[in-house]
């Protein structure tokens, strides 16, 4: 199962330290040919102070910039999408300047947010509970305004989901699962770092520890306590390496319960 499932998540076992320069360039291309493709004009992402956003907004930066020097216009929009203050607003800031996008558009999503949980009857819901719907309504509204601003200059949204994320369901359906490409589908968490290490990401921004900070009842909850285990030993699952049972166990677990992520919408036979 082990290796059905690294192949299902098309992992890369074959990347390591040293591979780095030619999957940064086969990742760009990807992007690349997608906006070919597409006939677009833009890249939409947000970025929000993590590893993951930081080095996929690196990877659509130069992206577009050697689109332009091919001759085809594209450019590439950075977006802030805060809900109220975020508490890591200066790692975001340092990630923009990191990867000095063509343009940044902020847009706080507390009033959407809070808007649409005031008219939300959740009478017999536990707090834990709401604070949870509260969370996928804040990704999802992220998204919705991710398209809005790439309906605006006919782009495509890019998302940053990555294998261990993949592995584990660690993200909002329809929300920060909703994208038009990938560029880092395929990736362990180690991989990432690599990659962003590589494009000379400030040594902070790389390995800080992620949280989707979605939670106002347990805020900055990291995504290991999530988890229950480290990125160390997913990534080690995903490469192939042994693991305890227990984190065997906890990581198939995971990944058979949200199949419904990863799929398709389900249709009659």
């Amino acid at each position: 199962m082990q290796d059905r499932i690294a192949r299902e998540l098309n992992i890369n076992r074959s990347l390591t330290q040293g591979g780095e320069p030619e999957e940064i360039q086969r990742r760009i291309d990807f992007i690349k040919t997608t906006v070919r493709h597409s006939g677009c004009k833009a890249l939409v992402l947000g970025i929000s102070g993590g590893v993951d956003s930081l080095t996929a907004g690196r990877l659509c930066q130069w992206a577009v910039q050697q689109l332009r020097s091919e001759g085809y216009a594209a450019r590439f929009i950075a977006m802030r999408l805060p809900y109220k203050t975020q508490a890591d607003e200066s790692d975001a800031q340092a990630s923009l300047d990191f990867i000095t996008p063509d343009h940044i558009d902020t847009l706080n999503i507390a009033t959407s947010v809070d808007g649409l949980m005031a008219s939300l009857t959740a009478t017999e819901a536990s707090a834990a509970h709401v604070d949870f719907i509260k969370g996928n309504v804040k990704a999802r509204t992220r998204m919705i305004a991710q398209y809005a601003v790439a309906n605006l200059h006919n782009g495509l949204v890019v998302g940053t989901d990555h294998g261990a994320e993949a592995l584990m369901g660690f993200f909002t359906k329809f929300g920060d699962g909703a994208c038009d490409l990938a560029p880092l589908s395929g990736l362990t968490k180690t991989q990432v770092r690599l990659l962003a290490s590589a494009l000379g990401a400030p040594a902070n921004l790389v390995h800080k520890h992620p949280t989707a900070d979605l939670e106002e009842l347990v805020p900055g909850k990291l995504d290991e306590h999530a988890y229950g285990c480290t990125y160390e030993e997913i990534d080690a699952y995903l490469m192939g390496e042994p693991v305890s049972e227990r984190v065997r166990t906890l990581v198939e677990q995971a990944y058979l319960k949200t199949a419904h992520k990863r799929a398709l919408p389900i249709t009659p036979v």
